[in-house]
């Protein structure tokens, strides 16, 4: 406790908000992403469908999903600028210092994020307006440059974490700077695909849980049943795909950051045969309070044997560790996320289960429950492996080269607070609306389905997204009585 007295006496008084409005934009921001990067697959993974087999209803979910795709991409690209200028105003020494390594990532991002507008655009006019398959090829780099955004934002994370591609001059300034060695570093491989393969797990999930519910509401029809096995089948395939990845990144982290592997598993001295701790609590003399210990397990984890030597948080000076508290949050942070990949693991095998038995999906209400949590759950997941990543990384905001207190703007204290409640105000209000936004597209189509139902003829937002507006549905597909391709079903997400 007196160690963490000094410290933080020794830290600039603007460290503390500046931390939090950072902590609380990217917090915000990073909700969005899953939707950013991984809804534009899924999406054209349904249109896909609807084309290849003349599916009437896997069209309407994909205009449908592309629509939601365009309001999200428009709010995120908000809280993306909100983070981009904070990273200049909050962080000017990192910024000035070392903009010429990394500065390239965000560059790339900055390109992606205008591509992706474009493309959406594209895709939301080419309904009803291109020739069916044109309209889809055009659409397929747009998942493409999604994955080029997140290139981008890992690239500049990564590097902060195992900074290369530079050399230091005389008065500490970085020179003869390697773009190509500064964007792959060590941990880019093992963060980036963890990373995409957590926001593909996350919209799955999410998308899913939607049609869970309206599952689990008596809605059973086809509508419901498609717009749920899709985006379900994607995640429940990468599920355990990611938890192989997730083990790849943490052993990563083990050879190329020990003391935050130290922190994440509250290491306190280097051994062998070191015990794991599920949500135990570091204390500042290094015991540990709470928590289930399974001897040997985490040097069994970081070397598959009880040999394993794991370096400790004491095998570095106090002021170059993080705290017993960042320790322990960056530990809790990391078993929540354990935690709820396994029981993932367990929602998806019940999945697989259910088809190879049956050929369809689980009739039990508890399944539909479960997948209706797993979407929250997996957003869950995402804030704690950011947590992770960089309170695990503390005192230091390019590892072992700056710490966050030396890259800290000199803007006031009180000022920082103030912009804090300001952006938490400015968010609410932003995410309020788009939630309602979203409700409101809801309520809209589910008010059309339920009005094609009683009509011969469909209203404009109910027809095929090919073919005149307002026009009767195409007859080449045929009339299907459980609401296929010939006349979409009742019932909206």
């Amino acid at each position: 406790m007196f160690r963490t007295a000094v410290l933080l006496a020794s830290t600039p008084d603007q460290l503390l908000p500046a931390r939090e409005l950072m902590a609380f934009t990217l917090a915000s921001h990073i909700l969005l992403v899953p939707f950013g990067v991984a809804l534009p697959f899924i999406t054209l993974l349904m249109h896909y469908r609807g084309l290849r087999r003349n599916d009437a209803v896997a069209l309407k979910l994909a205009r449908r999903w592309s629509a939601v795709m365009a309001v999200q991409f428009a709010i995120g690209i908000i809280t993306g600028t909100v983070l981009s200028f904070e990273f200049g105003l909050l962080w000017p020494g990192m910024m000035g210092r070392w903009g010429d390594v990394f500065g390239l990532a965000f560059g790339v991002e900055g390109w992606a994020f205008f591509l992706e507008a474009v493309l959406i655009a594209i895709y939301l006019y080419g309904w009803r307006r291109l020739k069916p398959w044109t309209h889809f090829w055009l659409a397929v780099p747009l998942p493409l440059a999604a994955l080029m955004g997140a290139f981008g934002i890992i690239a500049a994370n990564s590097w902060m974490n195992t900074p290369q591609g530079f050399r230091l001059d005389a008065q500490g300034n970085p020179v003869d700077v390697d773009v190509r060695q500064a964007i792959f570093t060590p941990m880019f491989g093992p963060e980036y695909w963890h990373f995409v393969v957590a926001m593909l797990l996350t919209a799955g999930y999410v998308v899913a849980g939607v049609y869970a519910v309206g599952w689990l509401r008596g809605r059973r029809d086809r509508y419901h049943r498609l717009g749920f096995t899709v985006p379900f089948t994607v995640a429940a395939i990468l599920t355990p795909v990611q938890f192989m990845l997730g083990d790849s990144a943490a052993r990563a982290v083990f050879h190329k950051q020990p003391i935050k592997f130290a922190a994440t598993e509250i290491v306190w001295k280097t051994d062998t045969h070191v015990p794991e701790y599920m949500f135990g609590r570091l204390n500042s003399d290094g015991t540990i309070s709470g928590g289930l210990r399974i001897p040997q397990l985490d040097s069994i984890l970081a070397g598959f044997k009880p040999s394993t030597r794991v370096t400790g948080l004491t095998s570095v000076p106090a002021a170059d560790r993080p705290t017993a508290v960042q320790a322990t949050i960056a530990h809790w942070a990391f078993d929540i996320m354990v935690t709820i990949g396994s029981l993932l693991i367990l929602l998806a095998l019940w999945y697989a289960w259910s088809w190879w038995r049956h050929r369809d999906n689980p009739r039990g209400r508890w399944f539909y429950r479960c997948a209706a949590i797993a979407g929250v759950a997996c957003l869950v997941t995402v804030e704690c492996g950011w947590i992770t990543t960089e309170v695990g990384r503390q005192p230091w905001i390019v590892y072992h080269h700056m710490r966050v207190s030396e890259a800290v703007t000199s803007t006031g204290a009180g000022s920082l607070w103030a912009m804090l409640g300001i952006v938490i105000a400015v968010y609410v209000t932003v995410f309020g609306a788009f939630l309602g936004v979203v409700l409101k597209m809801r309520t809209r189509w589910r008010i059309a389905d339920e009005g094609s139902a009683a009509r011969a003829e469909p209203p404009p937002e109910t027809d095929t997204p090919y073919g005149p507006r307002g026009g009767l549905e195409p007859t080449t597909a045929g009339a299907a009585p459980d609401g296929g391709p010939g006349h979409p079903s009742g019932g909206a997400s």
